[in-house]
């Protein structure tokens, strides 16, 4: 029994299981849609008629059957006799107007009733202020405000989209959290008569909270406007509005705090707050509102006083504030990325400025020196903001700052792109030597012409590389010289970046497969022991020197064969040896005197061809 009341009394266990698939009930029946679709080519010209002669009128929609008895029941007692008259089906059409065109009622009514007289089935005309609609939610009628809100839209200036949208959302919410929502109220431009398509829905949902046991009330609140935040978006979806749904969440226990210090937000919000749905507290904090019994404590006027007179404060630090982190910020990260686009590793804010003076003023003359000043001149005051020997700045200063830098980002952005150039046109000269690099490396240090011809020769033609690589090669030839004349064109630059990266790889690894096939040629197999483990060194023979390597070691035995000396190198020191004197012809000749020297090194061994 204690557990099942634990379970009921606390809405957090609710919270845990949240499940935000729940869509809101279908409103309107298939069979009503159908008669709708027929009757909407009737009601267009009823509406741009009724529209032409009274452009004013906020919305027109067609109420849903659940509405209609509803409706009835508001009418005076004589129309509620002619609708009973009627042997035909009635449909009813709510018009909805601002309040200030109240006395506009009558001419509006009588004039609609003559547009629709031919159009069966009946046409029942409602005109409604918004006045009126939130008169509905004061006097508790919930399920005629409700269904006004799902009336099929044939006009709307706003007001249809988002009731539409609010009554999606609290069904949403109510679906889940019924018996702990307190209030559920719509506030904002809807209320004030200000809606548009495009407003904003404010609503604030009020959460009773006393029974909360197993969290605290900040996680409990959390979780609730998580969950109905993501409803929003849901009904947003359903309602298909462009109306966005704006929900302020409040926990019952707070809300209350507030409402005793006569809090400015919760003032204004249950001044013009209008109930959507309310279990027996907002009308009474409505009224005793409007009553003067809602009165600020002491300590919410002093705290209010004091919040005023920070104000100067406040102010003064956002000024500060635009410097330190704005105005600072927004230049010394734009100057670090024209350095890095040169090719400048990422320089630290205090080096920005020498470098931006020392590159792109003095050794590329690409830049004006009042840039460079100006970058000085808000690094200096940041600084001077930081070690607090300036305190305060005034709004004429902070507007100087802000036109100089924006003449300064101006000025680099056609500065970035001066670099870009630069780099763009670096590509042919980087691509050109990269590719005769490699030539030279495969086919040794030959001239252009000939390396060309070789490598038409020994690799295209043999099918060792694609055919196209041939004419990538020229491309980039031409585009250098081209370079060279400076003549070289953007889609040239283009062409070479895009084309050159599969040559350069075939070269690479052609060039590494016969750096592969030399050291293979070059090499025999040392197996020798070491602490009773057998081991597998290298011996690289050639005409004057032999290299002998150990396993696991980073050391190179060098040995002179003429005089059998031995010296130590390191392995980048070999790697540069072996290139030379592996591309001379190779004779492997073990001597006695080099057999004594390896076993030197190696101990017992034995030689593996």
């Amino acid at each position: 029994m204690a557990k099942k009341e634990e379970e009921d009394s606390d809405v957090s266990g609710k919270v845990m299981k949240e499940d935000i698939s729940e869509k809101a009930p279908e409103e309107i029946p298939e069979k009503v849609k159908k008669e709708i679709e027929q009757l909407k080519g009737r009601l267009q010209e009823f509406k741009k008629q009724i529209l032409k002669k009274f452009s004013f009128i906020s919305a027109i929609g067609l109420l849903p059957p659940q509405a209609v008895k509803m409706m009835e029941e508001e009418v005076s007692e004589e129309e509620k006799g002619m609708i009973s008259k009627e042997k035909e089906k009635v449909m009813h059409i709510i018009i909805i107007i601002p309040d200030e065109n109240e006395k506009s009622m009558h001419d509006l009514k009588i004039e609609a009733i003559k547009l629709t007289e031919s159009v069966k089935p009946k046409i029942w005309i409602n005109i409604m202020t918004p006045k009126e609609l939130w008169n509905l939610g004061f006097d508790s009628k919930y399920e005629l405000l409700e269904a006004i809100a799902m009336s099929f839209p044939l006009h709307d200036t706003g007001i249809l989209g988002a009731l539409r949208v609010a009554h999606i959302h609290k069904s949403l919410v109510l679906r889940k959290f019924e018996r702990y929502v307190v209030s559920y109220v719509i506030a904002g431009s809807i209320v004030r008569g200000e809606a548009k398509e495009t407003s904003d829905v404010d609503v604030y949902v009020v959460v009773d909270d006393t029974d909360v046991r197993r969290m605290s009330r900040y996680e409990l609140k959390e979780k609730l406007r998580h969950i109905i935040f993501s409803y929003a978006l849901e009904a947003g979806e359903l309602a298909n509005v462009k109306n966005k749904l704006m929900p302020q969440i409040y926990i019952l226990t707070e809300f209350w705090e507030a409402v005793k210090d006569a809090h400015p937000v919760i003032f204004t919000f249950i001044r013009d707050g209008v109930p959507f749905y309310d279990r027996g507290a907002f009308m009474p904090w409505k009224l005793l509102l409007k009553m003067g019994k809602i009165k600020p404590s002491p300590e919410a006027i002093d705290m209010f006083m004091g919040l005023g007179e920070k104000v100067a404060l406040d102010v003064q630090k956002k000024f500060n504030d635009i410097v330190t982190s704005d105005i600072y910020w927004g230049i010394i990260t734009p100057s670090q990325a024209a350095l890095m686009l040169y090719g400048i590793a990422p320089p630290t804010p205090k080096e920005t400025v020498d470098l931006m003076r020392k590159i792109f003023v003095e050794k590329e003359k690409i830049l004006e020196k009042k840039y460079v000043d100006i970058l000085s001149k808000i690094v200096s005051l940041y600084k001077e903001y930081e070690h607090e020997e300036k305190k305060t700045i005034t709004g004429k200063e902070i507007d100087e700052l802000l036109k100089e830098s924006s003449e300064y980002i101006n000025r680099l952005k056609k500065l970035m792109e001066e670099i870009e150039k630069k780099a763009k046109n670096k590509i042919v000269v980087e691509f050109y030597d990269d590719a005769f690099n490699l030539l030279k490396k495969i086919f040794g240090n030959l001239s252009e012409s000939i390396l060309i011809k070789k490598f038409d020769k020994e690799l295209v033609k043999k099918g060792l590389v694609s055919p196209r690589s041939s004419v990538i090669l020229n491309e980039i030839v031409k585009a250098n010289e081209n370079y060279k004349k400076k003549k070289i064109e953007k889609h040239e630059i283009e062409m070479i970046r895009k084309n050159s990266m599969g040559l350069i790889s075939e070269l690479t690894e052609f060039a590494h497969r016969k750096e592969m096939f030399g050291i293979q040629k070059c090499q025999i197999k040392v197996l020798y022991k070491k602490d009773n483990a057998p081991k597998e060194g290298k011996l690289f023979v050639f005409d004057d020197f032999a290299f002998a390597m150990l396993a696991d070691s980073n050391v190179v035995k060098k040995v002179d064969l003429k005089g059998n000396k031995m010296t130590d190198i390191l392995m980048p020191e070999f790697e540069e040896q072996f290139k030379n004197y592996s591309e001379k012809p190779r004779r492997v000749k073990i001597t006695h005197n080099l057999y004594f020297t390896l076993s030197k090194i190696f101990g017992e061994f034995e030689l593996v061809f």
